[in-house]
């Protein structure tokens, strides 16, 4: 007889989540394509994996690739030579770590201080999210031969949305209320600023993973600017 599992939303959502944090992962390392979500019976079969948006050449309006398309491109560029990675791309890719890195110090600070369980809950979003892409930008970096001091590349402490040390400070001190206000306010700065090196990083870099995880960061970042907005809003 068939048992019928009553899935929880919330531990479905972070393994769903989880899984594809990992692909993205092996994507980095191996270079090879994602699977995607299940698109449901009767639907029509397209290559797996997130839509990617493509940055136009100067004039040119940005399009929005499927991952067949994604494929399609990678391979033919491939062909020509012209999809190797350039200052942008590794910029983007070294400065997103340490920038990844903080709002782990913050989420961990966070776990053990916030004192609304919303915010507590959305702490753990984060980092469960933002651990494993560290994992999958060190692939990236180590499968294109390692870090590169690029012109232009921003100091981490100029980096947008960064917190100070005296911010980071503060946080560690506070306790209650004033704890939680303090957390949102300053990872509502850090999430705008990854969205921005984010956004940076499609309009100068080349590389189509990276792409694809510059577009991962803008799409789940504003939706958590978003919530963290509602839970500062008055009540």
């Amino acid at each position: 007889m068939t048992r019928t599992r009553r899935r929880h939303p919330r531990r479905a959502a972070a393994r769903t989540a989880a899984a594809g944090l990992a692909l993205t992962m092996s994507l980095a390392v191996g270079g090879c394509s994602p699977d995607g979500d299940s698109r449901g019976a009767g639907a029509p079969h397209r290559a797996a994996g997130p839509d990617v948006i493509a940055p136009g050449k100067p004039g040119e309006q940005a399009k929005t690739l499927t991952a067949e398309e994604v494929a399609k491109a990678r391979k033919a560029g491939r062909a020509r030579g012209d999809d190797a990675p350039v200052a942008a791309d590794f910029g983007y890719v070294q400065m997103m770590i340490p920038h990844h890195r903080q709002a782990l110090v913050m989420t961990a600070l966070a776990a053990r201080h916030a004192h609304a369980a919303p915010v507590r809950r959305l702490a753990e979003r984060i980092a469960a999210a933002q651990e494993p892409e560290i994992g999958a930008m060190k692939g990236w970096l180590s499968s294109h031969g390692g870090p590169r001091t690029a012109a232009g590349h921003q100091h981490h402490g100029a980096m947008p949305g960064m917190a100070t040390d005296a911010q980071l400070d503060r946080l560690r001190s506070a306790r209650g209320a004033g704890f939680d206000a303090l957390f949102l306010r300053l990872m509502i700065a850090h999430h705008r600023g990854a969205v921005s090196m984010a956004t940076d990083a499609l309009s100068g870099g080349r590389d189509t993973l990276v792409a694809e995880m510059a577009n991962d960061v803008i799409a789940q970042q504003s939706a958590e600017i978003g919530r963290m907005e509602r839970l500062r809003a008055p009540r």
